[in-house]
């Protein structure tokens, strides 16, 4: 299966998480699995939040940016991949100056 990002909606969402800014989603929701596509713009960051019931690999396409998981930060850049084991808490953040576009996938229990 492709997933083809280009033909699924962006939809910019205030405050994701209690983040700052905006955050640009696509998801691509199954059963199983649920692959996000976003896109933060300089000084977006997604809250500070924990995963209680799954995990999340997160994959940076393109800009620059940290993530911080259970308190270390992280630096992210493209080809580089954080991941969040379940019970554990993260946030991303866009401390560049031009997008960071990551793709998140989680599995949903």
């Amino acid at each position: 299966m492709v997933i083809d990002f280009d033909k699924i909606e962006m939809k910019n969402v205030e405050h994701l998480q209690g983040g700052e800014k905006y955050v640009g989603v696509q998801a691509f929701d199954q059963p199983e699995m649920r692959v996000v596509k976003v896109t933060l713009i300089p000084g977006a960051s997604l809250g500070l939040h924990t995963h209680t019931i799954n995990s999340e690999v997160v994959y940076c396409l393109s800009g620059t940016g940290k993530t911080i998981c259970d308190g270390e930060e992280q630096r992210l850049q493209p080809g580089s991949c954080s991941y969040c084991p379940k019970g554990h808490q993260h946030t991303l953040i866009n401390d560049g100056e031009e997008n960071l576009v990551c793709l998140g996938v989680i599995p949903v229990q």
